[in-house]
């Protein structure tokens, strides 16, 4: 069995809506990343504005794109 890979969870703030349901994302470190919506978030179409603060989950391997699972308000 393949053991699965952890994933770091950070919060941010979206600063720009990009198509195809990405975002560009600024943490609370200051580092941006690019986030995409995970499928719940798709398939219930939880809409995301700018200013909207966000939970992404973002691997170890590629610290500049993140899914963005948690929409915090």
């Amino acid at each position: 069995m393949a053991v699965k890979e952890e994933k770091i969870e950070m919060e941010g703030e979206i600063i720009e809506s990009l198509r195809n349901r990405m975002f560009r994302i600024r943490l609370e470190n200051g580092h941006e990343m690019i986030g995409y919506t995970a499928g719940r978030m798709k398939r219930y179409r939880i809409r995301m504005m700018l200013g909207d603060r966000v939970r992404v989950e973002v691997s170890p391997y590629d610290l500049n794109r993140g899914r963005i699972v948690y929409r915090l308000g």
